[in-house]
């Protein structure tokens, strides 16, 4: 497995000797952004629902030493709380926490059909947003130049139909972004990356019989000709995470949507 960083001659290690905690992070976005700060020479404690999901990347990755997996339900505040809690027994330290966990796939029934369960499901990415910032902060802080990066969406400016929970939720994200940011500045950075279109394993699962296979048309619409990568995501995590790329960015929204031109356009 490749766990290239983006090494620059001047830094060719920016998160060495940082601990970085990612939520969602043995699957999809979360599992890139885990790789590439493990390659920039940090190191990783990953929650996840999928507990297999997470074994497997210990098992996988070259550097297991630096990596740690508890499961994790970011809607439970009781599973965050010992999660954080068995990654500072783990590795004495935290730095910087991704908010990864959510529903990979943005479609929920028709909204007059949509019961308050699913719907509060679907705002797990927020609620666990909270969660994990709130019992995470103090270790954020305490040795300075700690740093937050949100995974919102696209979908918080643009929707599909059929997706409200989904993009109220990533709506909200990027509002928490700035104002946490404005609260906890300049101790803890906090900026939000908005996805568009990602090439993941969960377009492989049972949401991609629920989603419409990308046309010639979709693709054209991106200049580089195609969707991004959880390794597009990772790196520019790494630029948030690392203090020396990124020391004053904070508040911001980073939108990775490969320069698309237009609108998705939808029957």
């Amino acid at each position: 497995m490749s766990l290239t960083p983006p090494i620059t001659p001047w830094n060719p290690a920016p998160l060495a000797g940082r601990v970085v905690m990612i939520s969602g992070g043995a699957q999809g976005i979360g599992r890139g952004i885990a790789q590439a700060v493990l390659g920039a020479g940090g190191r990783v404690a990953i929650g996840d629902l999928d507990a297999d999901a997470g074994k497997a990347c210990l098992a996988e990755w070259t550097r297991g030493e630096d990596a740690f997996f508890k499961r994790l339900d970011v809607a439970s505040e009781h599973s965050v709380a010992a999660f954080v809690a068995a990654a500072l027994k783990r590795f004495g330290r935290l730095d910087g926490l991704v908010n990864n966990a959510g529903p990979p796939d943005p479609h929920v029934p028709p909204l007059d059909t949509l019961d308050l369960a699913q719907w509060n499901r679907r705002l797990a990415s927020l609620h666990g947003a909270f969660l994990c910032s709130r019992h995470a902060l103090p270790a954020l802080r305490a040795h300075g130049e700690g740093a937050i990066v949100n995974i919102a969406s696209t979908r918080a400016h643009q929707s599909e139909p059929h997706s409200e929970a989904y993009a109220a939720a990533k709506g909200g994200l990027v509002a928490f972004t700035h104002a946490l940011a404005l609260s906890e500045g300049p101790r803890v950075r906090v900026n939000a990356i908005s996805p568009g279109w990602i090439a993941t394993e969960a377009w492989r699962g049972p949401s991609r019989r629920r989603t419409p296979k990308l046309s010639k048309a979709d693709h054209a619409q991106h200049p580089a000709g195609r969707v991004g990568t959880p390794e597009d995501i990772g790196a520019l995590a790494v630029q948030l995470l690392a203090p020396t790329l990124s020391g004053f960015v904070t508040g911001q929204e980073f939108i990775v949507d490969g320069g698309m031109t237009c609108k998705m356009q939808y029957a």
